[in-house]
């Protein structure tokens, strides 16, 4: 069977949240936020392995989170890039099994679960691609440049895309094979990557939950401390 690793990205710097601290290592319900994702990963029994990608000035701390915490499971601590891409072409250039599924996901969204992960796991045993998405629940406006309405899509096929997002690893690499080759290269996530450069291999969707949020504004920050709270005491 496929080796199950999640690549846990912890480069985001946070500056949307105005903080000097990168959000992922906010304290949030007693834990940091990247503990409480971590957690979720080094308990999920489907999960093999867990490797981390961070800025290279937080190294030692996320060293000192795992003897802490005894995480069994992270055998990786890799050096992040300025750029997302980066950080994930750091995880994928790790490993060299092309049948290996390797799971994105963000360090600073830590309300994923095991049922996401396990959905995703189980697309990974007939396909090559998968995402985690929650449905869209307002009304999306498509608008120009002058901020005039051009469309209202049909928010039956609008869905929010969250993390994890899972890939065969020899298809995420040549995605990116092939987007490095292009000058004019730019994404936002790896389900982006794939879908631009390697067009022909469908990417499956499973359902997420409008919990599984990222932490990104001050806001977010209120929610999530209710959310894991709540979550801890169950």
């Amino acid at each position: 069977m496929a080796k199950n690793i999640a690549v846990i990205l912890a480069g985001g710097s946070g500056s949307r949240l105005g903080n000097q601290i990168p959000k992922q290592f906010l304290e949030v319900a007693g834990k940091q936020v990247i503990e409480h994702t971590i957690d979720v990963f080094e308990k999920c029994m489907e999960i093999d392995e867990i490797c981390i990608v961070v800025k290279p000035d937080y190294i030692a701390q996320v060293k000192e989170l795992i003897v802490k915490n005894q995480y069994n499971k992270v055998k990786k601590i890799l050096r992040g890039g300025m750029e997302r891409y980066e950080s994930s072409l750091a995880a994928i250039q790790a490993y060299t099994d092309d049948d290996t599924n390797l799971l994105f996901h963000d360090a600073a969204r830590p309300m994923v679960d095991e049922l996401m992960i396990h959905a995703c796991i189980e697309v990974l045993d007939q396909h090559k691609a998968v995402t985690v998405a929650a449905k869209t629940t307002d009304t999306i406006l498509l608008v120009d440049k002058d901020e005039r309405i051009k469309s209202v899509p049909n928010r039956a096929f609008l869905r929010n895309a969250q993390t994890p997002q899972g890939f065969k690893r020899g298809l995420i690499h040549l995605a990116y094979v092939r987007a490095l080759k292009d000058p004019t290269f730019s994404t936002t996530d790896e389900c982006g990557t794939v879908l631009h450069y390697v067009p022909e291999e469908p990417i499956y969707v499973v359902e997420g939950s409008n919990t599984n949020i990222k932490l990104t504004y001050p806001e977010d920050l209120l929610l999530l401390e209710l959310l894991l709270t709540n979550k801890n005491t169950l």
